[in-house]
């Protein structure tokens, strides 16, 4: 009986972060799943059970604990930001966008996610996979304007970093996030964020989830970066091999 890899999962109460802990869990036969949140309040949201701990991106020694004796970290941590009150659709114009004191991109994307990286270093986890964001070849995009946090060239200088780590990494850069279901579309990858130019730049939240975890299996999906999306379902045939996927990326960064 082989040893179950121990993965634990950052930003496990985010959206897309809950549906990787919940299928890591799903798969005990194969994993021993860990989260970290940020608050007691999420760590209730998901379950509240013993392998969720809390602790502070932003503050490397509450890492520790839920660092100790993982083989795999997700990074799925990201900073978020909130809409301005008092705005009114009806009226036209665009809502104004603010991120909390502390919890810009630069302290959250950045530092958190190197503070993330440099634990896991020292705890000696093998492999980091990371979902960050299409668009990142863009300074000017429109993603960084929101309350001027920068948010993707952040991200882009934590995956550097990451990547310049040493430690075997998967950097998944997804195309917008959707609520749907997963497992019914073909999945794309591609580079360079020439996806954005297409028609075909949206992904399943599940569907990302999902990739996260079959980049643990494959030696195809080390030392890789890549951009993923999907087709419209119904269009292609649904992505059920991932090794020939993971096979397609040539892209170190």
């Amino acid at each position: 009986m082989a040893e179950l890899s121990t993965v634990l999962v950052t930003g496990a109460g985010g959206r897309t972060g809950q549906i990787v802990y919940k299928k890591l869990k799903e798969r005990s036969d194969q994993f021993v799943a860990r989260g970290l949140v940020r608050t007691a309040e999420s760590k209730e949201t998901i379950g509240g059970a013993d392998d969720v701990f809390v602790g502070d991106v932003r503050d490397a020694a509450t890492l520790l604990p839920a660092m100790q004796g993982v083989d795999a970290l997700m990074i799925l941590t990201s900073a978020v930001p909130r809409m301005k009150p008092g705005f009114d659709p009806t009226k036209g114009g665009r809502p104004e966008f603010y991120f909390e004191d502390g919890a810009y991109p630069e302290q959250v994307d950045w530092i958190g996610q190197k503070n993330q990286i440099d634990v896991a270093k020292e705890a000696g986890v093998k492999q980091i996979v990371l979902v960050g964001s299409m668009g990142g070849t863009n300074p000017n995009h429109p993603l960084n304007s929101l309350g001027n946090g920068n948010i993707l060239i952040w991200k882009r200088k934590a995956e550097q970093y990451w990547a310049d780590s040493g430690v075997p990494y998967t950097i998944i850069r997804a195309g917008g996030l959707q609520d749907r279901d997963g497992g019914i579309r073909e999945l794309l990858v591609g580079k360079d964020d020439e996806l954005l130019q297409t028609e075909t730049k949206t992904i399943a939240r599940p569907d990302v989830a999902e990739v996260c975890i079959q980049a643990l299996k494959f030696q195809e999906a080390k030392f890789k970066a890549f951009d993923l999306a999907s087709k419209p379902e119904g269009v292609g045939t649904p992505t059920k091999d991932f090794k020939a996927l993971f096979s397609q990326i040539t892209t170190r960064f």
